[in-house]
């Protein structure tokens, strides 16, 4: 029962057949994309949306809010098909893979509210390798998430129960410990949308410097409000009524001083 709350309605079959790489390749691409909700007025991509993800590189995206930023993830997931355009995940349309084995398998999404279930440390971890994972594993996600020094100093260690909603542990204790779940599967492609905007600052501090550890060698796509979380990633776009109007590093978009570095002015960045 627990396990429904991460479960996502969605039209499309998790065990279509398809497409199962012998190497993921993480590199991303959608051009000329649309795309629009099935409950929605209007389309959240009319055909002008295009963007580029390298294998290897941490991409930010970010701008205000509606503007389509979580979608991005959302079909990069394939909870969602475009209406037109393409998209396309190591030069292979992402409705031609096996949907499970062949494309979520590869990937993990850290976001906002993390859901931790009234277990233990290293049952919550494991459940992000459905509970295939050895303790060596554990810790070594742990590790990752920097979050194994604060587990050992509990008298239980990894035995112990976070509570209903991991209600035992600090928000970015919780976030850490999603992050290891995350990470225990070993992803190509690392999502994070917005997965410190609920913490406070000391937490986001902590959260930050875990997500920094985990990106190195993996494709990441992060989500952000707050842009202090992004200024060092490879990439940030800015997407504005559903199209890139700016993309670059920190420094190159605060000189075009446009929406970004507005963004960044009224965040005292």
């Amino acid at each position: 029962m627990a396990f429904s709350l991460l479960d996502r309605q969605s039209a499309i079959d998790p065990d279509s057949p398809g497409h199962v790489p012998a190497h993921f390749h993480a590199g991303f691409q959608f051009s000329n994309l649309q795309f629009q909700y099935p409950t929605a007025n209007s389309p959240t991509f009319n055909g002008d949306f295009n963007l580029e993800g390298y294998a290897g590189q941490s991409l930010a995206i970010v701008g205000p809010s509606g503007s389509g930023k979580s979608t991005v993830i959302a079909l990069l997931q394939r909870w969602y098909d475009a209406n037109g355009g393409h998209a396309l995940i190591g030069g292979v349309s992402i409705r031609d893979y096996a949907l499970s084995a062949g494309l979520r398998s590869h990937m993990s999404l850290v976001g906002q509210e993390p859901v931790l279930f009234d277990m233990s440390i290293a049952e919550n971890i494991a459940w992000g390798s459905e509970f295939s994972a050895t303790i060596e594993q554990i810790t070594d996600a742990a590790k990752q998430a920097d979050v194994h020094d604060f587990v050992m100093t509990l008298p239980d260690g990894y035995n112990t129960r976070v509570g209903d909603k991991g209600g035992h542990l600090s928000g970015g204790q919780k976030q850490r410990v999603a992050m290891a779940r995350a990470l225990i599967r070993s992803p190509k492609l690392l999502l994070l949308d917005e997965a410190t905007s609920a913490l406070d600052s000391t937490s986001e501090v902590e959260v930050q410097r875990a997500i920094d550890r985990a990106a190195r060698g993996r494709t990441t796509v992060t989500i952000a409000h707050r842009l202090s979380t992004v200024k060092n990633v490879d990439r940030i776009v800015v997407v504005n009524e559903g199209r890139i109007v700016e993309a670059g590093k920190h420094e190159e978009l605060m000189q075009m001083r446009g929406i970004y570095a507005d963004m960044c002015r009224q965040q005292n960045l």
